[in-house]
């Protein structure tokens, strides 16, 4: 595996890790420990130079999942794929609490609560396709720029529907994504990390055949506010964009940031 992410930044070209491990063996020790850190190491040099994603086909624990959630982009198969430090056995003995693979580290608590997954699919095959579609949207590396498309839609177009979808009245919400989908070149809008802080959505699409990362409040939900998850969830993603050369579109519509005040008693 080193050596494969060595070539992948040498060359400029994007690197994907397919990840089914149970970990390292314990006898292995500070050996085992070693490895990860030259792969640790390797993922924080191809930051932001090189894309990076992390495929989960299986189990993945221990030291094995750490890579992936310090790469860019990481796909989650339901019902297969899960993503813990230590397994259910290890938690049961030590706290005495029974957990399952699912709750502890399942596509749903990835995707939905921790923000840690970026996709979510039902088989592999449905996974892998949505990979190919993702790098279809970005360029090898930051110095090169995404392949222009050839697009059938005029970029000089008149889109009546977005006179309606937006309504005169302030508090009456309105479904973001289809103001996105009408405006990005042939409704193709590739959304990221739907269904974690769904207040806000990021995803790519192409306006004249470019790609173009997009950024936008959903007032379907919380009334498009900004919190904690999205402000973070926006945030990554235009920093991403930032690395590799790709023009951000925002759409804002917000009343502002929520502010949580807890009361002492809580504290």
């Amino acid at each position: 595996m080193l050596k494969v992410m060595d070539m992948a930044l040498k060359m400029g070209a994007p690197f994907i890790s397919i990840n089914d491990s149970g970990g390292a063996r314990v006898q292995e020790g500070v050996d085992a420990l070693s490895g990860y850190g030259e792969i640790f190491y390797r993922n924080t040099l191809a930051s932001g130079v090189i894309p990076q994603i992390s495929v989960i086909m299986g189990p993945c624990a221990g030291g094995a999942v750490y890579s992936p959630a310090i790469t860019d982009f990481v796909f989650m198969v339901e019902k297969s794929s899960y993503m813990f430090i230590t397994g259910p056995e290890v938690i049961k003995s030590v706290t005495g609490e029974e957990v399952t693979f699912e709750t502890l580290g399942g596509a749903d608590i990835h995707n939905v609560k921790s923000g840690v997954a970026h996709f979510k699919h039902t088989d592999e095959r449905e996974c892998l396709n949505d990979v190919k579609r993702l790098l279809s949207f970005l360029p090898d590396n930051n110095l090169s720029d995404p392949v222009n498309c050839r697009i059938s839609d005029d970029p000089d177009r008149v889109v009546w529907e977005l006179d309606s979808i937006v309504p005169d009245e302030a508090n009456k919400p309105y479904n973001m994504r289809v103001v996105i989908e009408k405006v990005v070149d042939s409704g193709d809008f590739f959304e990221i990390q739907k269904h974690f802080a769904p207040n806000i959505i990021i995803g790519f699409g192409r306006i004249n055949g470019t790609t173009v990362g997009i950024v936008a409040n959903q007032p379907m939900h919380m009334a498009g506010v900004l919190d904690v998850n999205s402000a973070d969830k926006g945030a990554r993603f235009v920093r991403f964009c930032d690395a590799f050369n790709i023009p951000v579109i925002t759409f804002t519509d917000t009343p502002g940031y929520r502010v949580w005040i807890r009361s002492i008693m809580e504290l």
